[in-house]
């Protein structure tokens, strides 16, 4: 029987995207090409893979079957491909990173321009979210993770900075009428604005300065959801709304320009840099392992400027 890889590409991407439309979001081909693809795919094997309804796809369960025989069955021809790329002077192909809206903005700007003018014929897809998902299942080759929420069993490679804080601030015109906190605890008593991870958690404020830790969760009058709505909440303290608790490199341009006043400095956390990480495999798709080699070369300078 002669079935075109890429049909069952399709019905990989569709099966663990859970939907048509969502699967063609993260790849290269359209809803309606897809389903066509599995629907070619089905006749030719005579048998249903996919349960399709106005809400949801869903594998059959001789789907299922199939799609766990086939996802290391294809990962293989991927890594036999990968071999052929390796040996091009320069790797060719697509780069998908999983990452969080803070390394989106304050990681990643200072790398991949410079990434992509080294390889030109690789293509670098980014995926920002800070949603908690399982990078490998969406598709993507590697992701950017803070240490405390890497996944077991991968490999990871320092990526950024090496170490950050969290700054906290305020307008000087909300300053002026609120008062200047002199302690973290004095936090309690003004309005915080704060930020909302997309599970609904929301943490606590930390500090810490000679060994003394405060840990606080303190009200305010905005709560914006992390990373899509993040700079909504700078824009509320810039305009004097309250205090804002955030990524000091997220903040620094409104400490340099005057829009924001850094609070409590001495006190602010700080934090391990990110890390880019990747599944522990022989066999590593070219332009993966060409910004793994990339990064390890900036990392090398930045231990030798230092």
């Amino acid at each position: 029987m002669n079935v075109d890889l890429s049909d069952l590409n399709a019905f990989i991407a569709v099966a663990r995207a859970g939907g048509f439309r969502d699967a063609a979001r993260a790849g290269d081909m359209s809803p309606s090409g897809l389903s066509e693809a599995v629907r070619r795919l089905e006749t030719q094997l005579g048998v249903r893979l996919l349960n399709r309804t106005t809400r949801s796809v869903a594998p059959t369960e001789a789907g299922k079957r199939l799609l766990d025989r086939l996802g290391p069955a294809l990962a293989e021809v991927q890594s036999a491909l990968d071999v052929v790329n390796s040996a091009r002077q320069t790797p060719i192909g697509t780069l998908r990173l999983n990452v969080p809206v803070s390394a989106a903005r304050l990681v990643l700007p200072a790398i991949l321009p410079e990434f992509l003018a080294a390889y030109p014929d690789v293509q670098v897809e980014i995926i920002a979210e800070d949603s908690f998902v399982d990078v490998f299942a969406s598709g993507c080759d590697a992701g950017i993770r803070y240490d405390e929420r890497l996944e077991q069993d991968m490999i990871a490679v320092p990526i950024g900075p090496r170490e950050q804080r969290f700054a906290l601030a305020a307008s000087s015109a909300y300053l002026d009428r609120h008062g200047r906190p002199e302690h973290p605890r004095d936090l309690l008593s003004h309005a915080c604005l704060r930020g909302r991870f997309s599970s609904g958690m929301i943490n606590a404020w930390e500090f810490e300065r000679d060994g003394e830790l405060v840990k606080l969760e303190p009200s305010g009058p905005l709560v914006v959801q992390i990373g899509a709505a993040t700079d909504l909440g700078v824009e509320a303290a810039v305009a004097g709304t309250g205090v804002i608790y955030l990524f000091e490199d997220w903040l620094r341009p409104y400490f340099d320009s005057g829009k924001l006043e850094p609070l409590l400095e001495p006190w602010w956390p700080r934090f391990s840099g990110p890390f880019l990480y990747f599944p522990s495999r022989r066999l590593m798709p070219a332009p993966l392992r060409a910004f793994v080699d990339f990064v390890k070369t900036l990392n090398d300078a930045a231990s030798t400027s230092h």
